[in-house]
């Protein structure tokens, strides 16, 4: 088996075509940590036309080839979001295996720096966008589409535009939370959700009022977050407390929302899980360090990153493929934040 390109290079696309696989797949064969997701005999097969061709990922090669950048951009709403590290491991984990950069810009939820920051990234070449930041009204998103860009959404959708998505379950995720708490006994059950004008915050909030009502229970304990920070988790269960103690149990639109609803039972003196049960979303780092360690749904972090990165890979080597979403499975880890409701006197 020869070089196709003797005068350059050989290049993962040598590599696919030599195997008689996808671009994808031989990326998949060639990284030791995704090669258990193909065939045996595929990856061996992969492996011998690297080796007969004398493969190696050179993004530097690559580029002269093909006048590509083998960059990618990877916009991130807040880096301080402990989501997110994972999130970026998984992208690079994919991406740095097929001979791409990764170009990482944090936008602090905020239009203008994420127009700045994005533009930047479109200055250098990219071949491609990783987007974490979907507000239910983007423009910048549509008019990005508009223009040809190659994007996948992770952990965000959007609504009315074709863009290839990777997000947990969160619908399922609210659920199962939901009904644990329910399977308790809680009868009067809240809602902290994440600003509604994300697609993840509306997203988690309608799959509660749905949750509860599926158990027969009211959906009339919702408080919306300015943001998905403990301050704002703090801030909206004192307005919630200002409002009705008739409740028992609080399903945070996040961990970090969460924990401001410890913060709050530290300044009035209430019992978690004895007076208030409180689940979060996500499954941060640490979780189970808390006192008590909190309740909350596990989404995939890793591989949520690794995936979206696979996707934009496919799109990039199929421009014309038609946009898919793909939800990976979220688990419920149950700690010693819930309990059964406190007795009525």
């Amino acid at each position: 088996m020869s070089n196709p390109n003797p005068s350059s290079a050989p290049t993962l696309r040598d590599v696919a075509e030599a195997a008689g696989v996808h671009t994808a797949t031989a990326s998949r064969a060639l990284n030791p940590k995704t090669r258990q997701q193909i065939s045996a005999e595929t990856a061996r097969r992969v492996m011998r036309a690297a080796q007969a061709l004398g493969y190696q990922p050179n993004s530097v090669a690559r580029s002269l080839k093909t006048s590509r950048s083998s960059t990618v951009g990877l916009v991130i709403p807040d880096l301080t979001n402990p989501l997110f590290p994972p999130i970026v491991r998984g992208v690079e984990s994919v991406l740095e295996s097929d001979g791409y950069n990764v170009w990482i810009v944090n936008t602090d939820n905020d239009e203008e720096r994420e127009r700045a920051k994005i533009e930047s990234l479109r200055s250098r070449q990219v071949e491609g966008l990783i987007v974490a930041t979907a507000r239910l009204d983007h423009p910048l998103l549509r008019q990005l589409h508009e223009q040809g860009v190659t994007m996948v959404l992770i952990n965000r959708q959007v609504r009315d535009l074709p863009i290839p998505a990777v997000a947990g379950d969160d619908a399922t995720g609210i659920a199962a939370a939901v009904r644990h708490l329910a399977g308790l006994g809680h009868t009067r059950i809240a809602h902290l959700s994440g600003p509604l004008g994300t697609s993840t915050g509306l997203l988690r909030s309608q799959a509660f009022r749905h949750a509860v009502r599926d158990h027969g229970l009211a959906d009339d304990l919702v408080v919306e977050c300015a943001r998905w920070s403990e301050d704002d988790g703090a801030a909206a269960l004192r307005a919630l407390l200002s409002r009705t103690t008739d409740f028992t149990a609080v399903v945070a639109g996040n961990d970090l929302i969460a924990l401001g609803c410890y913060d709050v039972f530290a300044e009035r003196g209430l019992s978690c899980p004895g007076d208030i049960s409180v689940i979060g979303f996500n499954d941060m780092p640490f979780l189970d360090k808390l006192r008590p360690p909190l309740t909350t749904v596990a989404v995939p972090h890793h591989e949520l990153g690794a995936e979206a990165a696979r996707m934009l890979l496919d799109c990039i080597d199929e421009p014309g493929r038609p946009a898919r979403s793909l939800l990976l499975p979220v688990t419920l880890v149950v700690r010693d934040s819930t309990a059964a409701p406190p007795r009525r006197a």
